[in-house]
């Protein structure tokens, strides 16, 4: 098989350029999956290199999943031994074998965010921390961003010493940190954070990782944070084999930490590295592709390329402005019904838009429409309270010292263990430095426990017979005891109501996953299992075979193609969001979403805003979004197809110049007190106090440099940090 044919000549270079640094700037559809899958191939058949001396880095199982069928398709059963996994799972895989060295038991557990979120505020109750001063989602935010630069939290304490609210989150962290080890529990951000530790604190580690990873690639480099920059750094090192692909013009994850400077300093950092660029786009028509760069041209830190194709020049972009939301999801309804009607799949249809409140009205109106659809990127399957609680039993089973999981189900179903036995157990446990597990397994020696002892000590047997099992047979089956002995499944059977039987199929439909699992090659046990499933992202589970239109914000569409695409909501202050358009760094991602939203597209693209938009109970008359007015006008077309009734208007602009606020209409106010704040001419602040006034906000500040100030919420045009 000639691995090269069917490149183009950069793709070629790309595939060829094995030895030493190389940055690929890869465009949008410029068949960057093609080059790497090639290029992998190419070590392996070409240059005789092992596979298992190569590493391959995504951000999605999907993608991982998609790049290892499309190298074995090329090579068959060779390729089974490269590591070709996301961050997060080759660094689980990691320490699956080394993070004993850094204090930790190898089974140890992985919390996911709301496991997180209880932990938080179990902390901030032991040192007596207001929640209403301390939001537990922006303490955890903090905490993240703290380990995503890799500061522990001692260092997070010494660099706050002066700010007293940044100096309780330390010791907040500090805390919730202490208890993660007491429960032997990894949140999501410790998987790369511990890898790092490991491999700095264990120099032969890092070592045997160097040495095994002769070549190094990593796919969506743009989307890098620090934490994931410094991993791969450490373990190219050694051999600088290092080849990493991105698009500065597609870095949108900011508020998850991503750096866009890993990809725009990385010849700084590998002076001798060659830079190739992929422009030639395979996937939209000529069109889309002119709107995208008018677009992205007005930001000013990008490398300089510009996509171009063979593909035809293609229809214009369909420009519409209804008088409101509901207008809106009705011209797209229209559309969708229009173009089915001529041959299209729904399928091939996705509606984006900026934040997943939107999606509501355009819910509604394709129901009452006939128009299927699904919605990528909300309620999870593994959010669901039925399958948590299940989740929750087989962690116990595994790690009998994750706490969060044993105070979920100790009485789930009910079976007389009250919370005032709980937290006698949990208070015991904390002065002794102890499980809560352990100290029910003893209950019969703590006198306040000895009430509630034979009940604990059931609990404990019926846990300690699943723990007996869990080596000796299949997840699946493992599931099926648990669900029948732990009551979980007759307790929804008694129930017997529609929502009790859907809960029901949704727990049978998780031993189905199990059963996906147990078919996978070297597909392992238990603890497999659950660290499998702690790393599936919303977009794991897409799928275009179902022939349905797909409901998703910008952020979910990042990676996938459609024929037709609308992108809805182009408005200021909805995209851009209001809190980006101060922010001239902020503005720039805002825009790069927005090019990832047009280049999503194929043959058609819809650019569709509203006059007037109810969101969160506030109705605002909105400016036509800057970016859809950045699009040459000579690429758009008309489509509206009545005249617009025209909404009455009453009331000014507010403070910021684009949102225009209804008359006896409170704002969209989300904030609460302790939140810090800015405000443009009063600086940085926090919010004191806030008190409901008529049809707006009272809110007292106290600003770091302006001292307190008392602001109407309608004018004050606050920024919440």
């Amino acid at each position: 098989m000639d691995l090269l044919k069917g490149l183009n000549k950069e793709q070629k270079e790309a595939v060829m350029h094995t030895e030493g640094p190389l940055l690929i700037l890869a465009g949008a559809g410029s068949g960057k999956t093609r080059v790497l899958t090639h290029r992998i191939a190419y070590l392996i058949k070409e240059k005789n290199v092992n596979p298992g001396r190569i590493l391959a880095i995504t951000f999605t199982n999907k993608a991982a999943n998609e790049m290892k069928e499309r190298v074995e398709g090329i090579l068959g059963e060779t390729a089974k031994d490269m590591w070709i996994s996301t961050f997060h799972s080759a660094c689980v895989r990691i320490l699956r074998r080394h993070i004993d060295r850094i204090g930790f038991k190898r089974n140890f557990v992985i919390y996911d965010s709301a496991d997180q979120k209880t932990l938080i505020q179990d902390c901030m109750k032991e040192i007596n921390v207001n929640e209403r001063l301390y939001d537990p989602k922006a303490v955890l935010n903090a905490i993240s961003r703290a380990k995503d630069e890799l500061i522990e939290p001692d260092r997070y304490m010494k660099m706050n010493e002066s700010d007293f609210r940044s100096r309780v989150m330390g010791e907040i962290y500090a805390l919730y940190q202490k208890k993660l080890r007491l429960n032997n529990a990894l949140d999501f951000d410790d998987i790369l954070f511990y890898t790092i530790k490991l491999f700095i604190e264990n120099n032969d580690v890092l070592q045997l990782f160097q040495n095994q990873f002769r070549y190094i690639m990593v796919d969506e480099y743009q989307d890098t944070n620090t934490a994931q920059y410094h991993l791969v750094s450490l373990l190219a090192q050694k051999h600088r084999n290092i080849c990493v692909v991105g698009d500065d013009d597609q870095s949108i994850y900011l508020f998850r930490g991503a750096n866009i400077r890993n990809i725009l300093d990385f010849e700084k950092e590998f002076k001798d590295c060659r830079v190739i660029k992929l422009e030639q786009n395979y996937r939209s028509t000529q069109t889309i592709l002119k709107a995208a760069y008018s677009v992205i041209r007005n930001n000013k830190e990008r490398k300089d390329k510009k996509l171009w194709t063979q593909n035809i020049e293609g229809e214009k972009i369909k420009s519409f402005e209804g008088d409101n939301e509901h207008a809106e999801a009705v011209f797209v309804a229209s559309e969708i019904k229009h173009l089915c009607s001529k041959g299209k799949n729904y399928r091939d249809f996705a509606v984006l838009y900026r934040m997943n409140a939107q999606s509501r009205v355009i819910e509604d109106t394709f129901i009452r429409e006939g128009i299927p659809y699904k919605i990528v990127g909300g309620l999870r399957f593994y959010d669901r309270k039925e399958i948590k609680d299940v989740l929750a039993y087989l962690r116990v089973i595994q790690n009998p010292g994750d706490t969060i999981s044993l105070k979920r189900i100790i009485n789930t179903p009910r079976r007389g263990i009250g919370s005032t036995t709980l937290e006698r157990a949990e208070e015991i446990a904390s002065i002794n430095e102890d499980s809560i597990y352990n100290v029910i397994r003893s209950s019969n020696l703590y006198p306040e426990l000895q009430r509630a002892s034979s009940k604990l000590d059931s609990f404990c047997n019926m846990i300690e017979e699943f723990t007996g099992m869990k080596d000796q047979i299949p997840v699946s089956e493992l599931i099926g005891r648990v669900i029948e002995v732990s009551g979980l499944l007759s307790e929804l059977e008694k129930e017997d109501t529609i929502e009790a039987n859907s809960r029901i199929e949704n727990i049978k439909e998780l031993i189905s996953v199990a059963l996906e699992f147990e078919a996978q090659e070297n597909s392992g046990g238990l603890e497999d299992f659950l660290a499998q499933i702690s790393l599936v992202s919303d977009i794991d589970g897409f799928s275009d075979k179902e022939d349905s239109v797909v409901l998703m914000t910008l952020h979910s569409a990042k990676g996938l193609e459609f024929p037709v695409v609308f992108i809805t909501g182009m408005e200021e202050g909805v995209f851009p969001s209001y809190r980006s358009v101060a922010y001239e760094t902020q503005l720039e991602e805002e825009r790069r979403l927005c090019y990832v939203g047009i280049t999503r597209a194929k043959e058609l693209l819809y650019l569709v805003n509203a006059k007037s938009r109810t969101l969160f109970g506030s109705t605002s008359f909105n400016l036509v979004s800057r970016f859809k007015e950045e699009v040459d006008s000579m690429l758009l077309e008309d489509a509206n197809r009545t005249s617009s009734k025209g909404s009455v208007f009453t009331g000014g602009f507010a403070a910021n110049g684009f949102i225009k606020q209804t008359k006896n209409e409170k704002p969209n106010f989300d904030f609460c007190e302790g939140d810090m704040v800015v405000h443009r001419k009063f600086g940085v602040g926090i919010i004191v106090s806030i008190e409901e006034v008529e049809d707006d906000f009272k809110v007292e500040i106290q600003f770091r440099k302006s001292g307190m100030k008392r602001l109407m919420a309608k004018y004050a045009n606050l920024v919440k940090l």
